[in-house]
């Protein structure tokens, strides 16, 4: 539960009695029943309303084959759905907390819930709708993989029907923008908001923030940053200031209203570009058509000139990764970990490598990864720009461009690096959170995870060399929950200018004012500073600081060539490549289909093989370039997201919190004699504070930490004896020995 106080608030709005926040706990052990009453208090944020309420509601916690439950009320606000009880799975050492100072360990937000379920004579049905029956037990799935089971057996009938009712009308019914709590908390917090004063990260929302990006990584030569959509007068799609080639006249980012124009993501510091650009309307009128064709031809000679700027298209909306795809991928993948009790873990283990092949999620991670290699290769050995194309240029564009950057540029390894990187590329780029979170419940088939897959893939390349990265796990794991959390504004909206008209920015009335939402990259508002030091990684190697000497012997190196293989730079293109560049990229603009994809050639397949073969084979360099391993077995499973709600799959006393917690204390020893050392150098100064550890007494923690602490179960599989019997004698079990693997080996 949170403070108010703490969120720029004295406390939110209660829609009922007062009373209703004081409730008796019950607990159940076997078939002894002790009662013992305490009062807890519902916290609400500012601007929060409770809706309706059930009371002696049991709470299942599963351990082992057993059900033990405790007693309780769950209530639903307008934010979400808690339940108030007793906490038995909480150690009570507060040291070892990472709370979360807005949602609770029993809170759900409504944006997170996924599927509701109810049971009716033991058979478990989907909710939703006006139901003529009522469950006698209510079980929620959560879109951040939590599983929740509530008992309503013992609860006033009446109580049953408000509270279910409530839930799937305020979980699932559609709803509008300005209904959003978003916007109920941020008018009631209003006077209380603040920025975070250490917060660094550039939210690229002003002309100033493109130019000093474009200046960081020399692209300000032959880009410049322009401010012909400010107002939103030209294209409601991009946002207010952004980057294009230096050449282009600002009529010609007018003519389409956006479309057609290549839009600078990132400069290498060979002087390739990174660029993306969204598709021209469809249209039948041979006429138009003619004409698109002509403003393609004039906006390709300003990016590509030969032999001195080359310009490699990638058409990302065809046959590369249909965003169906994607979202089918992804249900079936979540499927393995929305476990609803012990036995159905067990069932699911033995046939764990044949259920998560068959879901193709960690195919299409490959997949991602390998296009972002093959990018890479064209602009460090062959000194390419690359032309990103999509329907939108607000999808995939989004994905690929960020992954690259993150590959080739350590300054997007760093925490405030990575957050400027997703503003830039993901809030700015137009990403339509809104749609593809389905936020507004108003359509499925705009529901994608793409920034989730984002996510994922960069956990790749953290798990691989986490030495390059200034973030940790944790962080990646947080920042996934943050999109269901609908106080920050960042994961809220289809783009700037959405955001923009909303909040009252632009508004002609001189008495508005326009309201402050907050950003998820103020971490203050979800962590105290001792939990905010598990999202830095205390391995991170930073980068080592120059004198004035060495600077001058590297003056025309960049430290990224260390680690580069040295692969001759193409030739420059035979004449008539120019012809057959513009009308390929004409094809795929006007939305024509095309037989065969960009990247097939058996060339590029060996460009891509000698570049990535030679990177791996030489030393890491971990502020230069970074390639991760996409062989089968090296792109795994995010344990820490997909698993940390699944007692049966953690690791006592291990995994990798054991290890951080070696190292840590290492580094504190390391520390603290450093400390004696320069006390008696510096007698008269005082010695530094011991800096804080939520690491200690691994022994006590498991593999989940710090999502789920030490949990009481047996660490020995039971195993359902069906599941035994359908596999056959010892010669089929022989065959299929690779399938029972220990899930939390993964």
């Amino acid at each position: 539960a949170c403070n108010p106080s703490t969120l720029g608030g004295g406390g939110g709005r209660i829609s009922e009695t007062p009373s209703l926040l004081k409730i008796e706990k019950l607990e159940i052990h076997t078939n002894e029943k002790e009662v013992t009453e305490k009062e807890v208090t519902l916290h609400l944020l500012p601007g929060e309303q409770l809706l309706c309420e059930a009371s002696t509601v049991l709470k299942y916690v599963q351990e082992d084959s057993c059900q033990h439950g405790v007693y309780g009320r769950l209530v639903c606000t307008d934010f979400k759905i808690a339940f108030l009880g007793d906490d038995e799975s909480a150690l009570d050492n507060d040291e070892t907390q990472f709370k979360n100072k807005v949602i609770g360990e029993n809170d759900i937000t409504l944006h997170c819930v996924d599927q509701i379920y109810g049971v009716f004579d033991e058979k478990k049905k989907t909710l939703f709708g006006q139901l003529k029956k009522y469950p006698e037990k209510l079980i929620i799935h959560c879109k951040d993989l939590r599983v929740f089971h509530f008992c309503l057996r013992y609860t006033k009938e009446e109580e049953v029907k408000r509270i279910v009712s409530g839930i799937i009308h305020h979980t699932q019914a559609p709803k509008l923008l300005k209904r959003l709590f978003l916007f109920s908390y941020a008018t009631a917090a209003q006077n209380n908001a603040a920025a975070d004063p250490k917060n660094h990260t550039v939210m690229f929302d002003t002309l100033k923030d493109w130019c000093w990006e474009l200046e960081r990584t020399k692209g300000n030569m032959k880009y410049k940053a322009v401010s012909v959509n400010e107002g939103y007068k030209v294209c409601e799609r991009l946002p207010a200031y952004f980057v294009v080639p230096t050449p282009l006249a600002e009529e010609d980012v007018q003519r389409f209203q956006g479309h057609g124009i290549p839009i600078w993501c990132w400069s290498c510091h060979n002087g390739s570009a990174l660029l993306k650009m969204s598709a021209l309307p469809k249209e039948q009128d041979d006429g138009i058509l003619q004409i698109q064709k002509s403003f393609l031809d004039g906006i390709y000679k300003t990016i590509h000139r030969p032999p001195y700027e080359i310009v490699k298209t990638e058409d990302l909306s065809g046959n590369f990764l249909p965003l169906q795809e994607i979202q089918t991928a992804y249900s079936k993948f979540k499927q393995l970990f929305l476990i609803d009790n012990s036995t159905e873990f067990w069932d699911t283990d033995i046939k764990w490598f044949s259920l998560l092949e068959s879901s193709s999620w960690l195919d299409i991670i490959r997949r991602c990864l390998k296009k972002a290699i093959e990018i890479t290769e064209c602009m460090e050995a062959q000194n390419m720009n690359i032309l990103l194309l999509e329907e939108n240029a607000s999808d995939l564009c989004c994905l690929i461009s960020s992954l690259v950057q993150v590959m080739m540029d350590p300054h997007y390894r760093t925490r405030i690096g990575f957050q400027s990187l997703v503003q830039k590329e993901w809030v700015m780029g137009g990403h339509c959170f809104l749609d593809r979170c389905n936020h507004l419940r108003q359509s499925d088939k705009e529901e994608v995870p793409v920034f989730l897959l984002f996510l994922d893939c960069v956990w790749q390349l953290v798990h691989q060399h986490p030495p390059a990265f200034e973030f940790t796990e944790t962080y990646l794991t947080v920042l996934s929950d943050s999109l269901y959390i609908p106080i920050f504004s960042t994961f809220f909206f289809n783009s700037p200018h959405q955001k923009d008209t909303n909040v009252g920015r632009g508004s002609q009335d001189p008495q508005s004012k326009p309201l402050n939402l907050l950003s998820v990259w103020d971490w203050s508002v979800q962590f105290e500073p001792k939990a905010q030091t598990l999202l830095k990684n205390p391995l991170y190697m930073e980068k080592p600081k120059l004198d004035k000497g060495q600077r001058k012997g590297m003056r025309f190196k960049h430290q990224r060539q260390l680690s580069l293989p040295l692969t001759q730079s193409k030739s420059s293109p035979k004449r008539g490549f120019f012809r057959e560049e513009t009308d390929h990229l004409i094809k795929n603009l006007l939305g024509k289909r095309i037989s065969k994809l960009i990247n097939s050639s058996d060339e590029l397949q060996d460009n891509f093989r000698e570049f990535y073969d030679s990177w791996h084979s030489k030393p890491t360099d971990y502020h230069g370039l970074l390639l991760p391993h996409i062989e089968g077995p090296e792109i795994r499973v995010w344990a820490q997201r997909y698993l940390r709600w699944i007692p049966e799959a953690q690791i006592l006393g291990g995994g990798t919190v054991a290890t951080m917690s070696k190292l840590l204390e290492m580094m504190e020893e390391v520390q603290s004699l450093q400390e004696k050392i320069d006390e008696r150098h510096h007698s008269q100064e005082a010695p530094q504070a011991e800096p804080p550890c939520l690491l200690r007494n691994s022994a006590r923690l498991s593999s989940l930490f710090p999502f789920a602490l030490l949990q009481r179960h047996s660490s020995k599989p039971v195993l359902p004896t069906s599941g035994w019997k359908a596999l056959g004698d010892e010669e089929d079990l022989a065959k299929r020995e690779d399938e029972f693997v220990d899930l939390g080996e993964v």
